[in-house]
């Protein structure tokens, strides 16, 4: 909010103003308020592999957090040719490869990827889109420093999290929408709905139906994938309610089998067909990947997008966007070490405690370290990982995150945050102003995954 120390930056004068008339104790009843609307919404995620397995409330900070006008111009330049690029990546990888050819990529780190699906090579998928919902998770590091952490290019979650938070803040806070002329977000449901129309299977007759398949209450993300199929009138299924019936993927009603065309899973690949991928798989549908590779639906993301947001490729993604666009990046990578180059691994071994190294498969916050933040037991533990298996492992410097002002135990206090926003690709780039902003509750922590203690706040993009 103050930037570089110089005063309050333009895009904060409003929110610094009504700040500045907030009593401590209305903004800690303002708190105690939100987190009753979340509950009785029903709001909650559980933790895997978590001892209490109680569903939890993601913490919601009431400052939102301001991006202005001109600097979402810039990222939304930066998402769209990076989205763009990574579906061009996709589509030649799984057809002519001519990446590899030119020698851009590595052909092992592809074709021995975990995240590579060899049955999806030659098939067709419809305007040769492979991810049409990605989340592209962003840190920002200085007033002009904007830096791509991560992809996400197989089933991203959070964008419940950012139509909720929009609306409990317009709800207690109508005042402060009224000194600021934010961008909606609330047509996000709309436009998923378009972009899932658009990718339809060819030869039609009438609106084509959609499902949403989800593995069931007892998933992490369940209410998410119920908000947004209420939200879209579309159904919420289970793979126990689909069946391939008559060469076409039917849904089991009262009133009979019923037809689905697109299928917007939020399953990984592994359990979508127990005939092709994991045969103990109950979460899918047995025959479905013959009627996706035959055109006879459509399943969104498709199988083996995985590959484009693996870590292991993410140190590629600058040259992949110059390969398919033929220009440099508006949006810069992180620098990062691919601990599967010898010198790479040299270096990262021998400067542990400043970097942040990372599993390329892991996700959630999960199976990394925080060399600065970490004991030298913790720092030994991965040395031991990483000479065993390094090319597991991808490593980047610490950065600076910027931080915003929260709301903490003791006031309101600087925190650690990035930004997810959520890019939907179909007939056109349709994108949200904003998206979910996560932040580190924990003073000094740089990790902001709801499953390691973050929380989340509203993200304002500040309208011309």
């Amino acid at each position: 909010m103050y930037g570089s120390g110089e005063g309050v930056r333009p895009p904060y004068h409003a929110v610094a103003e009504w700040l500045g008339t907030q009593a401590l104790g209305d903004l800690r009843q303002k708190l105690a308020d939100a987190e009753t609307m979340f509950r009785r919404t029903g709001i909650t995620f559980a933790v895997y592999g978590s001892e209490d397995t109680s569903e939890r409330l993601i913490p919601f900070d009431i400052i939102p957090r301001i991006i202005s006008a001109a600097e979402w111009r810039k990222l939304a330049a930066g998402i769209e040719q990076r989205v763009r690029a990574l579906n061009a990546f996709m589509f030649d990888i799984y057809h002519r490869q001519e990446i590899i050819r030119a020698g851009k990529v590595p052909e092992e780190l592809i074709v021995s990827n975990s995240a590579f699906v060899p049955e999806m090579m030659g098939v067709s998928v419809p305007l040769g889109i492979y991810s049409h919902i990605i989340g592209i998770d962003i840190v920002r590091t200085g007033e002009s420093d904007f830096f791509v952490l991560e992809d996400n290019t197989r089933t991203p979650s959070g964008v419940s999290y950012m139509l909720e938070n929009r609306e409990t803040m317009m709800h207690m806070f109508p005042d402060l929408f009224a000194r600021n002329r934010v961008a909606p977000v609330e047509n996000y449901p709309e436009n998923l709905l378009k972009t899932l129309e658009s990718v339809a299977p060819t030869g039609l007759k009438g609106e084509p139906t959609i499902a949403l398949l989800t593995p069931g209450q007892f998933n992490s993300a369940y209410y998410e994938h119920s908000f947004l199929a209420d939200q879209m009138g579309v159904e919420l299924v289970e793979g126990r309610d689909l069946a391939v019936i008559d060469g076409y993927l039917q849904m089991k009603t009262t009133q009979g089998p019923r037809r689905i065309d697109v299928l917007y899973r939020r399953i990984d690949d592994d359990f979508l067909d127990p005939l092709v991928f994991r045969s103990d798989s109950v979460l899918g549908v047995p025959g479905l990947f013959d009627l996706y590779r035959a055109g006879r639906v459509t399943i969104v993301n498709a199988p083996g997008g995985g590959i484009a947001d693996d870590k292991a490729i993410y140190s590629y993604i600058p040259k992949i966007i110059k390969f398919y666009t033929g220009r440099a990046p508006i949006l810069q990578n992180v620098p990062t070490y691919n601990c599967r180059k010898a010198d790479d691994l040299k270096y990262v071994l021998e400067h542990l405690p400043e970097l942040v190294v990372k599993e390329v498969h892991g996700s959630g916050g999960y199976g990394m370290l925080v060399g600065p933040t970490a004991s030298s037991s913790e720092i030994e533990a991965f040395r031991a990982k990483l000479t065993a298996n390094p090319s597991n492992y991808i490593a980047q410097p610490t950065l600076a995150l910027s931080t915003s002002p929260t709301m903490v135990e003791t006031g309101v206090a600087p925190r650690h945050l990035d930004l997810r926003p959520f890019v939907l690709v179909g007939d056109e780039v349709r994108m949200t102003a904003g998206g979910l902003t996560r932040v580190a509750m924990r003073a000094g922590s740089l990790v902001v995954n709801s499953s390691q203690g973050g929380g989340t706040k509203d993200t304002w993009v500040l309208q011309d």
